[in-house]
């Protein structure tokens, strides 16, 4: 896995599309946010850009190249190389998404601890962390789940607009106005839950207790995107 995940890990720094997509364009916006902090935060809270700078980089970094990778790698025949060797499935996998992980994840902690910097700590950091990783493991499913249905990485770029913009769209529908009004389908919408919990643990004033709870809808879709994966995804090209 370990090998794979180099190998990965320089073919990320290789190209220039996934360089930009996975890295600058992510940073880019999360800055933006940063910058107008006060607008934003006028505009939701200081929880609403924690969300959004998450989401940035979870929809358009994690996401994005996810699909992007395995759409590349099945139409060049490397997952169908990889699959005769002694590497199993899901150690295949691991290793070809475990540093656009990484790299996603220390992203956002940086960019969250900048954001700390600039406006002040969240008030629960744990409960922060636990957001992130609950987006990072749903971005992961659903990444792989659109990947069964993209046959290039040029179609990537049309397969992954749904769930990148929407989820940034649910972000900002639900981190600013809140889920008084409609809270079922707010939290159950993908996305919904995380921004609640990400909201929660920066601003503060709800109970941790009350707040675990939001990890369930999260991992919910987690469980839908990987059982629709292993149906639909391939490990090559269609003929």
């Amino acid at each position: 896995m370990l090998s794979i995940a180099l190998s990965e890990l320089v073919q990320i720094f290789r190209n220039r599309l996934v360089l930009v997509t996975s890295l600058v364009m992510p940073v880019v916006v999360s800055a933006f946010f940063i910058y107008q902090h006060e607008v934003f935060a006028a505009l939701g809270s200081l929880g609403y850009i924690a969300a959004i700078v998450m989401f940035t980089v979870g929809a358009f970094g994690l996401y994005t190249t996810t699909v992007t990778t395995l759409a590349s790698r099945r139409q060049n025949l490397f997952l169908k190389r990889l699959r005769s060797t002694a590497a199993g499935d899901t150690g295949i996998l691991s290793g070809l998404l475990l540093p656009i992980t990484v790299i996603s994840l220390v992203q956002v902690a940086v960019i969250m601890t900048v954001l700390a910097v600039v406006t002040g700590e969240p008030d629960n950091v744990f409960l922060l962390a636990a957001a992130v990783l609950s987006m990072v493991i749903m971005m992961l499913g659903l990444g792989l789940a659109t990947a069964g249905l993209t046959n290039s990485p040029e179609h990537a770029q049309v397969t992954t607009l749904p769930v990148s913009l929407g989820t940034i769209a649910v972000a900002s529908w639900v981190g600013i106005t809140g889920t008084e009004e409609l809270t079922l389908l707010k939290r159950l919408l993908p996305g919904g839950s995380a921004t609640e919990l990400a909201v929660n643990a920066w601003n503060g004033g709800v109970p941790v207790t009350e707040s675990l709870i939001l990890l369930a809808p999260t991992l919910s879709w987690v469980v839908v995107a990987v059982a629709l994966a292993s149906r639909i995804f391939r490990w090559e090209p269609r003929r």
